[in-house]
């Protein structure tokens, strides 16, 4: 197995159906931008609040990919 050198973003995917679709949210933009997407972290979890219920989710991924 040879090395492998990662980077990671961290980046805030939201969404209106819960964490784990604001977490698929995150990954789908940035793949659109990054290659190489290995794993993901997830660092931390709020909410956007509209008359007083909770509007949508919001998940802090980082997110690793190895360098070229």
């Amino acid at each position: 197995m040879s090395d492998h050198i990662y980077k990671t973003v961290e980046v805030v995917g939201s969404s209106t159906d819960g964490v784990t679709e604001a977490m698929r949210n995150a990954v789908s933009k940035a793949s659109q931008s990054l290659h190489n997407l290995d794993w993901i972290e997830l660092t931390g979890v709020r909410g956007h609040i509209e008359n007083g219920q909770i509007a949508d989710f919001q998940a802090i991924v980082k997110i690793g990919f190895r360098l070229d």
